[in-house]
């Protein structure tokens, strides 16, 4: 019989709900003003691209271009894959993901856009060190369910 995973170990589920995730983002947006201006926004597809919408809207930014990464199956965690990718070091780039889990994405965004401006809605502690700016962070046991994830 296999070992069940303590309580520790499993994984803790955090469902959000579309205003919650739409005022975090907000709140994030307000704070990376301060670093204004940005040449342009890079939503990291797919998780990335609904905080992009929203910070475009705040930043009135026009200029909104994708990196698509693919590094899950459902739950499951592979190796990210990149689908389609940017020229150039990335400077004057507000690059914006909505998770780093394991820092994996995070360090193949870093390495194609290395002076990008790297940014995450939510963080786990594996892949907070990867990011510039963060808007909130969570313990790496929890998973996330993000609205556009769920029927309406």
């Amino acid at each position: 019989m296999a070992d069940m995973p303590s309580e520790e170990d499993a994984p803790q589920i955090r469902r959000l709900g579309r205003d919650e995730f739409h005022e975090v983002v907000r709140t994030f947006a307000r704070r990376l003003a301060a670093l204004w201006p940005w040449r342009g926004l890079v939503a990291v597809a797919r998780g990335g691209l609904v905080p992009a919408a929203i910070l475009a809207e705040e930043f009135d930014l026009g200029l909104v271009e994708t990196l698509c990464i693919a590094s899950y199956d459902g739950m499951r965690r592979g190796e990210p894959r990149l689908l389609k990718g940017l020229a150039g070091p990335g400077e004057g780039w507000l690059v914006l993901d909505d998770i780093a889990d394991s820092g994996a994405t995070a360090r193949l965004v870093r390495a194609l856009l290395p002076q990008a401006h790297l940014a995450a809605v939510y963080a786990k502690p594996a892949g907070r060190p990867f990011l510039d700016s963060v808007a909130d962070e969570v313990a790496q046991r929890v998973w996330i369910v993000f609205p556009w994830e769920t029927s309406p």
